[in-house]
């Protein structure tokens, strides 16, 4: 059976057919989204393959959404996205819970310039109350930006060491910050960059300043800058659960023994939960203030809180994304049916071009889908993705990395793994043609002079694609279009939403 493998993307099939592929992030620039990875991976026979030298011949699964037309305007894309650029007038949703959700995002000095203009002009445009929290109180295009560090204590400020930058945003404002932004950041965050060390401090005042803004909503909704927000989707997945009760809703991450939900992906907070933990907040402050400056993730330091007094953690999976639509797990089966059923409520790490063609995407959908509820995964895919796939595209390099098919690899093997080697294996790098019927169930592949690249289970990668003379690519869209259909079939019914609710 198919495994699905952390951040690719994976089709899952019945009838255990397997499926050679490739993995890879990248970037393609233009005014839209920059391009998708849609990675899709399956175990292959128990072969070993070989490395390759000069020509580069993958056959894999993955699918990548390319804005071709557009890549001429690669070196002409300004450094911060011009949120106001083409965004359409806004469809709202309409909703019984759209004014009793207070929307949070929690921001700092060091990235909010570049990354949360667009929100205003896109996710943000539906959104009756939010509130901006950072370390640097600001008006950003005419949106005030909340201090939420202002009232920590002054022995902490001066003592301790994350607070350099805080103090001096506080003497000299943002014209004397030096800094670069860090898009996104790893399992271990962004350690180099100071606003990120700094941001561990804000979760617990940003929830009591939250609460103490909209004593009366009845969820809170906390995401940060590059957290895409499907306002629909969240709407209705909130309105699933009892906003009297005490809820604490998200991707589950853990440090440790703390299992917390994680701050990116975007958690909910019900209003009882939030007077629970604010409560007993003030009332130990001292210790969280110890506890925070020896731990790294603020996200996990709420998730002790909320442990503290016995709000758990409950899984907001598949609905929260951690990835952004370039390395989510579209067909990852860990339900009753695969993510690619379900309704997403967040992607993370979204650039501005990422949210702006998004947004567009869900605008047309709340005004022209006949279902009359929110998008789900395989409609952002069929919608955003499918249309852009072509079966041959020249001087485009998927750069996949993997187990690769070269001479110089195949006399590396023992006689053993040799024998295992298929002669169309051998010839894969020979040309494209080669490279296209090597595998009988590949769906995607480049060539390039004498090499031949083929992903395997369990590599995690993490590398672009470009724009390359030397290298071809293609589709095989027959083959796409049967395995969508393959899973469109384990949805079911696709006329109402499914909510994964963790009851």
């Amino acid at each position: 059976m198919a495994e699905i493998i952390s951040n690719s993307l994976h089709w899952v099939l019945d009838d255990r057919r397997n499926f050679p592929f490739c993995t890879q992030n990248g970037v393609a620039y233009g005014w839209s989204i920059r391009f998708i990875v849609l990675r899709l991976h399956a175990k292959f026979l128990a072969m070993r393959l070989y490395r390759l030298r000069a020509v580069r011949l993958v056959a894999s699964f993955t699918l990548v959404f390319l804005f071709f037309h557009i890549l001429r305007s690669y070196h002409e894309e300004p450094r911060l996205w011009q949120h106001n650029r083409h965004v359409p007038a806004p469809a709202c949703p309409e909703s019984p819970l759209l004014n009793d959700v207070l929307v949070i995002v929690r921001t700092g000095a060091t990235e909010v310039l570049e990354k949360l203009p667009v929100h205003f002009s896109t996710v943000l445009a539906c959104v009756p109350d939010y509130i901006i929290y950072s370390d640097l109180e600001e008006d950003i295009d005419g949106h005030h930006v909340v201090d939420v560090l202002d009232r920590v204590a002054g022995n902490i400020r001066m003592n301790v060491p994350e607070f350099w930058l805080y103090n001096r945003l506080r003497a000299s404002g943002r014209e004397q910050l030096e800094y670069k932004t860090l898009f996104g950041s790893g399992p271990a965050g962004a350690l180099d960059n100071p606003g990120w060390k700094l941001d561990k401090w804000k979760f617990l005042p940003m929830v009591s300043r939250a609460l103490e803004h909209r004593p009366n909503a009845k969820w809170f909704v906390f995401i940060e800058p590059d957290t895409y927000l499907l306002w629909q989707n969240m709407l209705s997945y909130l309105s699933k659960f009892d906003a009297t009760k005490p809820y604490y809703l998200g991707k589950y991450m853990w440090i440790g023994q703390v299992l917390f939900g994680h701050g990116g992906s975007g958690f909910m907070i019900s209003n009882p939960a939030m007077r629970m933990v604010s409560k007993h907040w003030t009332e130990n402050q001292d210790w969280f203030d110890e506890y925070t400056a020896k731990e790294w993730a603020g996200d996990m330091i709420l998730g002790k809180a909320m442990e503290n007094v016995g709000v758990h953690l409950v899984s907001a999976s598949p609905h929260v994304q951690i990835d952004s639509l370039s390395t989510v797990e579209w067909t990852n089966n860990r339900h009753d049916k695969p993510d690619w059923c379900y309704s997403p409520v967040t992607f993370h790490h979204m650039t501005s071009p990422d949210i702006s063609s998004l947004w567009k995407f869900e605008n047309d959908w709340i005004q022209h889908s006949a279902a009359n509820t929110g998008p789900r995964l395989r409609d952002i895919f069929e919608s955003l993705i499918l249309p852009r796939l072509q079966s041959e595209v020249t001087s485009w390099d998927n750069q996949c990395k993997g187990t690769e098919y070269s001479n110089e690899a195949f006399e590396a093997l023992s006689a053993e793994d040799k024998a295992t080697i298929t002669q169309a294996e051998r010839d894969a790098q020979a040309s494209f043609e080669n490279c296209k019927i090597a595998y009988s169930r590949c769906v995607e592949y480049s060539h390039e002079e004498d090499r031949c690249i083929r992903m395997r289970d369990g590599d995690d990668l993490e590398v672009s694609s470009e724009n390359t003379s030397s290298v071809k690519s293609g589709w095989i869209m027959s083959r796409i279009s049967e395995a969508m259909e393959e899973m469109d079939n384990k949805c079911g019914t696709l006329k109402e939403n499914d909510w994964a609710t963790g009851s």
